[in-house]
This record gives structure tokens, sequence and C-alpha cells, in this order.
């Protein structure tokens, strides 16, 4: 199996503060990565690693090496990496804008003008995103008029409008009831089939459910985040080798 994203030896700084420690990973192309651990333990941290989110944050060093497709992540320009590597949000987050704009907002940035390819774009990154059927008759309605969990399906379709290889997404169902959490799951399923996803989670049973690979990330008293444990997500649940692996998922703290 191909791997998308790599770390090796990475740390990362903010100021003085040692955030994350010594961190090796290889994510498997195509593959769902659940990244689970408590609060604090450096899960979204290292998420926003991957989309250089970390940069726009003063004080921020790193050492070891971050890959995307072997190549050096912190040598690729911020903005074309950022249209390969999506990022999804715990809050949804569309602009003040008809969904229609929300979705060819990243093409036009990009230089897409044709409208008819906008189109094509809008439309095939609604259905990507499971939503195509519930607005196709109302593309001039703003994006805040949509229910929680369609404004997150249409942030999703605005992240696939660009054409990324990765989705980066942090806790994305922490705001939704249960049935539009439900569909945010069956559509990572969907996507997983061309796209290398990472999703932070605190929910032990979804990251059961939608992801191949688990990363368990712990802090010491340091507050220092470290990668404790790393394995296909079977594994992980039902025979970890560490012990606070096995204590974290069956609840014995977190």
């Amino acid at each position: 199996m191909n791997t998308k994203l790599e770390t090796i030896d990475y740390n990362l700084y903010y100021g003085n503060f040692h955030a994350l420690a010594d961190i090796s990973v290889k994510f498997p192309e195509k593959q769902v990565t659940a990244l689970i651990g408590p609060s604090g333990s450096g899960k979204s941290t290292f998420l926003r690693t991957f989309n250089r989110m970390n940069d726009l944050i003063a004080g921020t060093k790193y050492t070891g090496e971050v890959l995307i497709d072997g190549i050096d992540l912190f040598k690729i320009d911020p903005v074309a990496l950022r249209q390969n590597i999506g990022m999804v949000f715990q809050k949804p987050n569309p602009f003040p804008k008809s969904i229609f704009e929300n979705v060819a907002y990243g093409p036009r940035v990009t230089g897409m003008h044709d409208h008819k390819k906008l189109e094509e774009i809008v439309e095939s990154s609604l259905r990507s995103a499971a939503l195509w059927d519930e607005v196709k008759d109302d593309l001039g309605k703003s994006g805040l008029a949509l229910s929680g969990g369609q404004q997150q399906r249409l942030c999703i379709a605005r992240a696939l409008a660009v054409h990324p290889t990765v989705i980066l997404m942090d806790e994305p169902a922490a705001s939704l009831d249960p049935i539009a959490t439900l569909k945010i799951e069956d559509l990572i399923h969907s996507l997983s089939v061309n796209y290398t996803i990472v999703i932070v989670t605190h929910n032990m049973q979804q990251a059961g459910r939608v992801s191949d690979y688990t990363a368990f990330f712990y802090t010491d008293e340091t507050r220092t985040g470290r990668l404790i444990e790393f394995g296909e997500t079977q594994t992980i649940f039902t025979n970890p080798k560490d012990k606070r692996t096995e204590d974290y998922i069956t609840g014995r703290f977190g």
C-alpha cells in the first residue's frame, strides 16, 4: 500500500513549548486514519501540520520531516498545498454566499471563470458530498440557511471542488445530531475510495466505524503530545500493545 503522508522524527514547538514530540508515522493512501486521544494530546495540532495551518501561529518551529507523496511539505507553496489538502473543521463554516458560490469559490480563485465548467464542478462536488439531491433546485440559496449537517457537507463539497488528494477532518460531526452524524460517516466511507482522509475524533465508536487505521496520542505531565501507538483500527481496538491505549479505548480515562 502506498504511503500518502509521512512524518519522520517530527517535533513542533510554539515558542518554548514543546507541543509534539518525535512523531514518526505513515498514513496509507486512500484509507481513513483516525487520530484519537484525550483532549490536549496534540491531535488537532498534528492534523494542522499537514496543511501548514500551524505556520499561522507566531513562534512556531519544527524539526524532523513531513512528507506528502515523498516530497517535503514545507517546500511546497502553502496555497498550492492547501488546494491539495482540504480541511473540514469541527463547526461548519460556509461562506455568507449562495450554495453555488460556496462551491465555486475555490475554482474561481484558481482561475476558473468558464461558467459551464463551474456548473459541472459544483454539481460533481455536491454529488460527491451527498448533497446534490437536497439542494439542486435551490443553488442560489444562502449556504448559511442550510441545516448544520447540510452546512458541513457543503464545506466538504467546497473542499472537493479544487480536486484535493487528501481531506483533513477535525471532529467533523462533533456539533451534529445523530442522523447528520451518520450521513457524514457514510460520506467518509464513500470518499475514501478516492481520497486519503485523516480525521480527529473523540468518539471511540465513530473511530471504530469509519477508520481503517488509528493513531493514539497521549500527553505526559509536560503536556507534550506523543504518538503512543499506530496500526489497523481493528488491531488497535481489540489488541492494543500499550496499556495506555487500552485504558483510553475502554474508557478508563480520557
